[in-house]
């Protein structure tokens, strides 16, 4: 026997298949070309992020390691007129784990050695234009220094209070800059691993005197610092996987270049910072950190 078919109605089939598998098509090719332009771009288009590095605030002759309380206020009026917003650590963090966005002129501000005027002088410069900043403290200057002679602008260091009132303003984060290895003395540079010191005993070493103020600070403020500034900048290649291993999410060179941020939290490792040298225009150092974004 033999089966009778429709013609009209094949055809219609046939035209409808077709129809659908042009759009399926469509449908996929469309999609790959945005999500590997989507791709492309976030692969090609890093998102340039200069970093301060300020140390001490107060109203006397500047010096490559001060400024007057006048040019932060002048350095911040610049970045906010320029377009700049400040970001903190953790939506840097965020950031490079998919979540959330960059405004377009990012820049981190960072404080090493954690002098008492990075809350009494700088603070309200920071308030005044709605900007954050983080603080990286030297444990035992915070332990010792600190208490014997507190609060004064000139020379004092930040007590366990002090910090503790940055926090609550919400405008810093703080971050570890070693316990007692701020020193130039004793044979070892920073933090850098010394001649002759056993890749182990290193470690060991670094370890040891980051966890004390990592305790402490857990102890004292309810919070443990993922970002790690080096002292003086001196880095070792055996440092890195200690710091991991803690829990460092973000660390702190001396090299003045600019940084790229993308979605990859490794970016974080090693941010290059500019030293705001108070002998500097703030005109002169801002045209200096951005040019590689101005240009």
């Amino acid at each position: 026997m033999y089966l009778c078919c429709n013609i009209k109605k094949f055809l219609r089939l046939l035209l409808t298949d077709a129809a659908i598998f042009a759009i399926c098509g469509l449908v996929f090719f469309v999609g790959r070309k945005v999500f590997r332009s989507s791709a492309t771009s976030e692969e090609e288009s890093p998102v340039p992020l200069p970093v301060i590095m300020y140390h001490s605030v107060w109203d006397t002759s500047p010096s490559e390691y001060v400024v007057t309380p006048e040019q932060l206020d002048s350095d911040l009026k610049w970045l906010r007129d320029n377009g700049y917003s400040s970001v903190s650590a953790e939506e840097l963090v965020r950031y490079t784990h998919g979540q959330g966005a960059l405004p377009d002129k990012p820049v981190l501000i960072t404080f090493d050695d954690g002098h008492y005027n990075n809350l009494s002088d700088a603070l309200p410069v920071f308030e005044k234009y709605d900007m954050c900043f983080i603080v990286s403290v030297v444990g035992s200057y915070t332990d010792s220094l600190a208490p014997a002679d507190p609060h004064c602008s000139a020379y004092s260091y930040l007590t366990w209070e002090d910090i503790s009132a940055l926090l609550s303003s919400g405008r810093a984060e703080i971050g570890n800059h070693t316990y007692a290895m701020h020193s130039n003395s004793a044979g070892r540079k920073g933090c850098a691993r010394m001649n002759g010191e056993s890749e182990e005993d290193y470690r060991s070493a670094l370890r040891d005197d980051l966890t004390l103020l990592q305790t402490e600070s857990a102890a004292e403020l309810g919070y443990s610092p993922f970002i790690f500034a080096y002292p003086f900048g001196l880095i070792s290649r055996e440092s890195v996987p200690v710091l991991r291993d803690m829990g460092f999410l973000i660390t702190l060179t001396c090299y003045e270049r600019m940084n790229y941020i993308s979605r990859d939290p490794d970016c974080l490792f090693g941010l290059d910072r500019f030293n705001r040298s108070g002998l500097l225009s703030t005109e002169e150092y801002m045209t200096r950190m951005t040019k590689d974004i101005e240009a």
